[in-house]
């Protein structure tokens, strides 16, 4: 028999590193707990890569590390099979091979109102299944062999096209890199810039709860830099200089404040004088409401300190699960180090279905259609926010993003109690104070992807309800 494709006997965890260990570790484990008898034959290369999402050079190398070791067996390039071992691991087939359990969905995340999800309701399907199912059957041979790590050139060109025309970024197609999502990219710029060791990251304050851990797990100490309405005040900083500064300047995560002009110059002054790296986050800079929003970061940088970071998770769908970075040149040739070492990257059907996506037109149009979408709903909802509860919550501009930011006018407030309640109202609100490392300041934070006009006088009566004496 062929051991079936993984699903939940084989998980990679992208952010520890080292694939090829992992997946020789995941295969070896089913040997010696008797999952797997001799003669039994393993899934091609090919097929497995495809299955993870990796690069197939990283299943060979997990698949050669098992033939030295002796568990499998078989000439390279052909299939692969369980080899017999001298003594068979203890209890071998003592117990029928039984799916590990897998963990049970989370309610709240998809609850209307929940930040950082756009309207997956109004996805274009029809026009993605398309480019899909074109790619799927027209693959072209050298698309399927050992491509650039750095992603698939047509999609990088694509993609490069986009933001120096949608957001005035400075990018040549060999700048851009393309990984599964915005963590790995961060983990793989804090790998680079050499935050471990206890060296100084530089966050905003209140910030992005997700980057604060990965920088945590690399190894980095956090110094929180306070933001207010201008965005971050990078001369309150403390301490020693930062080799890493990570940003959302396009709208601060999660209050939605843009960064001023002269907060822009003066951060790329300080990490220009200082010599750190700038993670632009630009995660849903393409909705905009009040005005034209101000270009990218990177596009003023002069010193080339700028990482810029986008991603399709927010514009279009989180289960594409495509992003992507503009690089400076000189961190390019370590980044395509640990892209080669690593093997991250999205499919390769998935990104050649993407660039015809961007090629065709259709982001573009369906950015048009959604921003005339979400302004409507942002409106409505920052209005449903003021006017409930007795004007206890003050909600911020709403000028752009997928995301309301609304504090406490008592500061003493429980927000996480608050946001429980609303959660058992089906309302998918977050605390505000988790947001925060130093003393927080209590508030709600509202997602307005899902807030269609229907959905929107239930908020305003469950925060009336709860909020009024």
């Amino acid at each position: 028999m062929t051991l079936p494709l993984p699903d939940a006997w084989l998980l990679l965890d992208r952010a520890a590193g080292n694939l090829e260990a992992q997946i020789q570790g995941a295969i070896r484990e089913q040997i010696l707990d008797g999952r797997l008898m001799a003669g039994e034959r393993l899934p091609s290369s090919r097929a497995l890569a495809l299955s993870l999402g990796i690069a197939r050079s990283t299943v060979v190398g997990g698949f050669e590390r098992l033939r030295a070791e002796g568990f499998i067996e078989g000439a390279q390039g052909a299939t692969m099979r369980v080899a017999r071992l001298a003594t068979p691991p203890q209890g071998a087939r003592a117990r029928p091979i039984e799916p590990l359990p897998r963990a049970a969905p989370e309610p709240e995340r998809f609850l209307p109102f929940r930040p950082g999800l756009p309207d997956l309701d109004s996805f274009p399907a029809a026009l993605w299944a398309r480019c899909l199912a074109a790619r799927a059957r027209h693959l072209r041979l050298h698309d399927l062999g050992y491509g650039e790590e750095a992603g698939l050139p047509e999609l990088r060109q694509a993609i490069a096209a986009h933001v120096v025309r949608a957001r005035a970024v400075l990018a040549d197609p060999e700048q851009v890199i393309v990984m599964p999502s915005a963590a790995s990219i961060l983990a793989m710029v804090a790998d680079i810039a050499g935050v471990r060791g206890g060296r100084p990251v530089w966050l905003e304050e209140p910030g992005y709860v997700t980057a604060r851990d990965i920088f945590l797990a690399a190894g980095a100490r956090l110094v929180s830099v306070p933001c207010d309405a201008e965005g971050i005040a990078i001369t309150r900083g403390e301490g020693p200089p930062p080799s890493l500064i990570y940003v959302t300047p396009s709208h601060q995560y999660p209050t939605g404040v843009a960064m001023s002009l002269s907060r822009r110059l003066e951060l790329l002054d300080f990490a220009r004088a200082n010599r750190a790296v700038v993670i632009e986050d630009d995660y849903d800079s393409e909705f905009h409401y009040a005005s034209r929003p101000l270009a990218a970061l990177q596009g003023l940088d002069r010193a080339g300190c700028v990482v810029y970071v986008g991603t399709f998770s927010k514009v279009l769908a989180p289960g594409l699960r495509v992003a992507y970075a503009v690089l400076p040149p000189s961190l390019l040739s370590q980044a395509r180090a640990v892209l080669r070492r690593e093997g991250s990257s999205a499919p390769i059907h998935v990104q050649a279905a993407l660039a015809d996506f961007l090629n065709e037109g259709h982001l573009r149009a369906h950015i048009r259609r959604m921003q005339t979408l979400y302004r409507e709903r942002m409106q409505a909802t920052r209005a449903a926010v003021l006017a409930s509860g007795d004007g206890l919550l003050q909600p911020g501009s709403g000028d752009g993003g997928l995301q309301l930011a609304a504090w406490f006018k008592n500061r003493d407030a429980d927000d996480g109690q608050m946001a429980r309640a609303l959660h058992a109202a089906k309302i998918g609100a977050m605390a505000l104070s988790p947001f925060y490392r130093n003393e927080p300041r209590p508030g709600l934070l509202f997602g307005i992807g899902g807030a269609t006009l229907e959905r929107i006088p239930a908020l305003g009566k469950a925060l009336d309800r709860l909020l009024r004496p």
